[in-house]
């Protein structure tokens, strides 16, 4: 018995510290979940904060824009309000207003110009409309056949100008040929009362790529036929301001006070009368070359193409009456 009663406490002692081991180690691993959690928890807390700051900072610039957007649409509507009532005015008065609104014409007498002022801005706004609309079908991915219809209508479009062009020409071809009826940087392009063919091909080229060798070929050869018509027109322009100026310099130059002279001067005008007669017909040649070209560039180009062509001609104008815009603008010392 006095044996047994040491070896019983010696091996008591050794399981009471095995326990207090493993409890230790038990504690351990609990308290490490637990910091474990904590870290996970944070982590998630931090990832949400993150998240909801993103979220706020997003709404705040979805705000910011929408309030831009609608400071837009207001200010465009005032502006059409007060061209409206311009417009409005200037049937009233005999007078019309250039579409840079930089200055005001006085056409009492000459009511197809007035007429043209005004059917020219809303052929612009029925064109920017349907702009939105192939904008729209092409961003949307429309089927070629509705593509297609909103396509031919910008063409036909186009065609509707050139027939108000026409009219206009018989009113005042002067009133065309001077470009008042355009913005003042569209006025530093201005050929013949409009657009060169030749450079507006050069133009679209970069917009249209990938482009078969055919249709490169086509449009080469489009953009070359174009160039020697101009040169064309233009040649025969200068010939015109040439015998223009020689006929009103034949003779004296000085006072008509006899019968003789006077004879002689009323003679000179209508010679110039004769040769000014044939502007019109400069104008309505360009003008088919205008047509034909962009005819001719629909048929080449796929619908597609087409539609991205349309635009990036709508762009590239707004472009420069939008630069008109901001030169009437600019600060002036």
């Amino acid at each position: 018995m006095a044996d047994v009663s040491p070896r019983t406490d010696i091996s008591t002692d050794v399981d009471t510290d095995d326990r207090n081991k493993r409890f230790d180690r038990a504690v351990s691993h609990v308290n490490t979940a637990s910091d474990s959690s904590d870290r996970s928890k944070d982590n998630k807390d931090s990832k949400t904060l993150r998240r909801l700051a993103q979220n706020r900072e997003a709404a705040r610039k979805s705000r910011l824009r929408k309030k831009a957007y609608v400071q837009q649409l207001e200010s465009s509507r005032l502006k059409l309000t007060q061209l409206e009532q311009e417009l409005q005015r200037a049937r009233k008065q005999g007078v019309f207003i250039s579409s840079s609104g930089d200055q005001l014409h006085s056409v009492s007498g000459n009511a197809g110009v007035v007429a043209f002022d005004v059917e020219y801005a809303r052929w612009l706004e029925d064109q920017n409309q349907q702009i939105n609309e192939l904008r729209s079908a092409v961003s949307s991915h429309a089927c070629d056949a509705e593509l297609r219809i909103v396509v031919d209508n910008i063409v036909v479009h186009y065609d509707e100008i050139f027939r108000l062009k026409g009219n206009a020409a018989k009113a005042d071809v002067f009133h065309l040929l001077s470009g008042m009826w355009k913005t003042p940087a569209e006025r530093c392009f201005l050929w013949l009362g409009g657009f060169r063919s030749s450079e507006l091909l050069k133009l679209l080229v970069n917009q249209l790529e990938p482009l078969t060798e055919q249709q490169v070929l086509g449009i080469n050869n489009l953009q070359q036929s174009s160039q020697q018509a101009e040169d064309a027109l233009s040649q025969g322009m200068e010939a015109l301001q040439q015998s223009l100026a020689e006929t009103l310099s034949s003779g004296s130059l000085t006072s008509v006070g006899s019968s003789g002279n006077v004879a002689n001067y009323m003679g000179q005008m209508a010679m110039a009368m004769g040769k000014l007669g044939t502007l019109e017909g400069f104008i309505q040649q360009a003008d088919n070359l205008r047509q034909q070209t962009l005819q001719q560039m629909h048929r080449i180009l796929t619908t597609r193409q087409s539609a991205r062509a349309l635009l990036a001609i709508h762009d590239y104008f707004s472009r420069l009456r939008a630069l008109s815009s901001l030169w009437l603008a600019r600060p002036r010392e």
